[in-house]
C-alpha cells in the first residue's frame, strides 16, 4: 500500500488583540524549529473578535517586517481580501515581500468577508471601501488572479479590460524571486470560490468548520477541476485548525482526521496570549506526535 505523503505543518498568528513583539517572538522561535514549515497572518483592518476598538495590524505591512526577521519559514496572509487593495497594487506588494523574504512567500487570496458577517463587514465601511455582493466579489477575484499572475511573469507592459478591472500599460518590476511565481493559495468554501480555485490555485485552504464539511468541499473542488481538464491532485489541500493549549489530545485528533481526509497542508491557529515557548510546544506536543501516528498508520 502506498504511504500517503507526510503532512506539512505551519502556524497562524492573528495580528489582532496582540502586541507586535509577541507575534515577532513566536515567529522567530518557529523559524528555528524544522517541524514548523510555514507561518501566516490574517487580513482584517479591525478586530473580528474581542474588543472592537482593540489592536489590528495591517497584514502585509506586518508580513514584510516578519519576513525581514526570519530566514527559513515560508510565509503568507491567510487570506488576503481582494476587496481591500487593487489587484495590481497587491501584486506589487506581494512581489516586494517575496524579494525581502528571499523567495519564501505563499500568496494567499480570497474574495473577502461574507456579507452575512457584520463584524467583519464594518471594516470596509470604516475605511471607505466598497462592499459588493458575493457574485461581484468572486468574479473580481478571478480577474485579480489573472492580472496578478501576468504582472509577476510578463516581461512587457499589457492592457487588461475586464468586467471589474481596467488596466493600461500594466507592468510589474521587480518580479518575485520565485519562478514562475509564488504559489497561489485561494481560501474559501463557497461553490463559486471553489470554481476560481480550480482554475487558479496551487493550494486551496478551507477556513475552519467541521472536517466533514471540509471533505465535501474538497470533493466539489475535485469535480470542478475535472470539468476544466485539470488534475485535482495538482492542488494541495490546506486546512486551518484551532489549537487548544489545554486539550492537545483533541487538537491531535482533529489533525489526524484532517490528514486522513487528504489535507496535507495543516495550519495550526494559535490564540493569544501566546504561552512561553509556544512554537516548541506545538512542534513537540502536536506536530511530532501527529506525524508519529501518521507514520505508524
Amino acid at each position: 500500500m502506498t504511504q500517503p505523503p507526510t503532512p506539512h505543518f505551519g502556524i497562524m498568528t492573528a495580528p489582532s488583540q496582540v502586541d507586535y513583539h509577541d507575534v515577532l517572538r513566536v515567529w522567530r522561535e518557529a523559524d528555528t524549529i524544522p517541524e514548523i514549515g510555514h507561518a501566516w497572518l490574517f487580513d482584517h483592518l479591525m478586530p473580528i473578535g474581542g474588543d472592537p476598538k482593540g489592536v489590528a495590524y495591517e497584514g502585509w505591512t506586518l508580513l514584510s517586517a516578519l519576513a525581514a526577521h526570519t530566514r527559513r519559514l515560508r510565509l503568507g496572509v491567510l487570506v488576503t481580501s481582494n476587496r481591500i487593495r487593487p489587484p495590481a497594487m497587491l501584486a506589487k506588494i506581494a512581489a516586494t515581500v517575496d524579494v525581502i523574504s528571499g523567495g519564501r512567500l505563499d500568496f494567499g487570496i480570497g474574495a473577502g468577508s461574507r456579507p452575512s458577517h457584520p463584524v467583519a463587514r464594518r471594516e470596509y465601511e470604516a475605511h471607505g471601501l466598497p462592499f459588493h455582493d458575493a457574485a461581484h466579489a468572486v468574479s473580481s477575484l478571478a480577474e485579480a488572479c489573472t492580472v496578478i499572475r501576468r504582472l509577476w511573469t510578463e516581461t512587457e507592459p499589457f492592457d487588461f479590460h475586464g468586467t471589474h478591472l481596467q488596466l493600461t500599460g500594466a507592468f510589474g518590476n521587480p518580479k518575485p524571486v520565485q519562478r514562475p511565481h509564488p504559489p497561489i493559495l485561494i481560501g474559501g468554501r463557497s461553490s463559486s470560490t471553489l470554481r476560481v480555485a480550480a482554475e487558479h490555485a496551487d493550494l486551496w485552504n478551507i477556513p475552519g468548520g467541521g472536517i466533514d464539511d471540509a471533505i465535501e468541499r474538497s470533493a466539489l473542488l475535485d469535480r470542478y477541476c475535472t470539468e476544466i481538464g485539470r488534475d485535482p491532485a495538482s492542488i494541495t489541500r490546506s486546512i486551518l485548525l484551532p489549537v487548544s493549549y489545554n486539550d492537545p489530545d483533541a487538537t491531535r485528533d482533529t489533525i489526524g482526521r484532517a490528514t486522513d481526509a487528504g489535507f496535507q497542508h495543516v495550519i495550526l491557529g494559535l490564540a493569544a496570549p501566546y504561552p512561553d515557548n509556544v512554537a516548541r510546544w506545538v512542534a513537540e506536543e502536536l506536530i511530532t506526535a501527529s506525524t508519529k501516528d501518521h507514520d505508524s498508520a
